[in-house]
């Protein structure tokens, strides 16, 4: 009983959250904005893993580090980077 009143809630929220997001008009750019920045992170990371050979550096393509690449930017990747490098050790 308790977790088809969670799920419920979970769906009428959802639903909730759709219909603002459809009253906005620059919902769309904004959602657009993220999903650009997301793949953008995506490839970056993609393309470090393809020269992973020559510079023997590999980061896994998952939702933190994508995540934190898409907010943060190449700096984000970098610190990806050197946080591998002081903790693994390469």
């Amino acid at each position: 009983m308790k977790s088809y009143l969670l799920w419920t809630v979970l769906v009428g929220s959802g639903l909730l959250l759709g219909l603002v997001m459809l009253r906005n008009r620059y919902a769309f750019q904004w959602l657009g904005m993220f999903c650009l920045h997301i793949a953008f992170a995506s490839i970056l990371l993609y393309i470090l893993n393809l020269f992973s050979s020559y510079t023997h550096l590999e980061l896994p393509l998952n939702a933190v580090t994508v995540g934190t690449v898409s907010v943060l930017g190449l700096p984000g990747l970098a610190a990806l980077a050197a946080l591998k490098w002081w903790v693994v050790g390469v």
